[in-house]
């Protein structure tokens, strides 16, 4: 029987031929005892076909492929239902987040005081100037989040959150997409687990650079918030 490996990082890939490579190389150089889950959500600009080469040529990366894109929701479920990791970490492929920050992030578990980590980033981490109006709507949806969970989260849209297995064991996740933030923020808040917050880098990038979430994402985002904010 293969050893369990202590940390499963799951990436979720929607079109990011031009950075997915570079960021798995990035993640593959964090000297921790990990598997690289990445999940393909329909790619049509051959990402598809570069992880599937990539995956050929290295028995420590596993690659799913959605057969339709269904959101970053739904890949994220199919990469934790195939997750043996002790602990789960979620990385987007973008390079907009920095695997280096992976320590820190794991540190609150590591020590026994944390189930869940959440990156933030607005608690001082180094961090592009960029998008005034993301940064609003981000802390209005954190703050409705808080107010119905009774947390206080700086960044409960941050990409990079960790958990310990059984704590993704223990609730059922639905969201297909970008509302994925608020259900399990939400969950995880109803089931009492013990979160801490740690500040990361954020390299963000413009629309031109290939971002994809969009103000339907924030429509969306609110309505998510209430729904299990409110016990959905």
């Amino acid at each position: 029987m293969a050893t369990r490996p202590r940390l499963s990082v799951v990436i979720p890939v929607y079109n990011e031929r031009a950075t997915v490579e570079a960021l798995l190389k990035r993640v593959q150089a964090v000297p921790l005892d990990k598997e690289i889950i990445v999940v393909d959500d329909g790619s049509t600009d051959g990402t598809r076909e570069l992880l599937a080469g990539l995956g050929a040529a290295d028995g420590s990366l596993r690659v799913l492929l959605q057969p339709e894109n269904r959101g970053k929701g739904a890949a994220l479920r199919r990469g934790f239902a195939e997750a043996r990791g002790e602990l789960v970490l979620i990385q987007d492929a973008d390079l907009e987040y920095d695997p280096a920050d992976y320590p820190a992030l794991l540190d609150p578990i590591e020590r026994g005081v944390a189930d869940v980590v959440f990156g933030s980033r607005f608690l001082g981490g180094p961090h592009r100037v960029l998008l005034f109006w993301h940064s609003v709507g981000n802390r209005v949806l954190t703050t409705l989040s808080n107010m119905l969970t009774n947390l206080n989260l700086t960044d409960v849209w941050t990409c990079y959150k960790v958990f310990r297995a059984e704590v993704l064991r223990s609730i059922t996740l639905r969201e297909d997409r970008f509302g994925f933030e608020a259900e399990v923020t939400a969950k995880v808040a109803r089931g009492r687990w013990r979160i801490y917050e740690v500040p990361i880098a954020y390299h963000g990038r413009t629309y031109a650079e290939g971002k994809k979430i969009t103000w339907k994402d924030g429509v969306r985002g609110v309505w998510c918030t209430l729904r299990y904010g409110l016990g959905g």
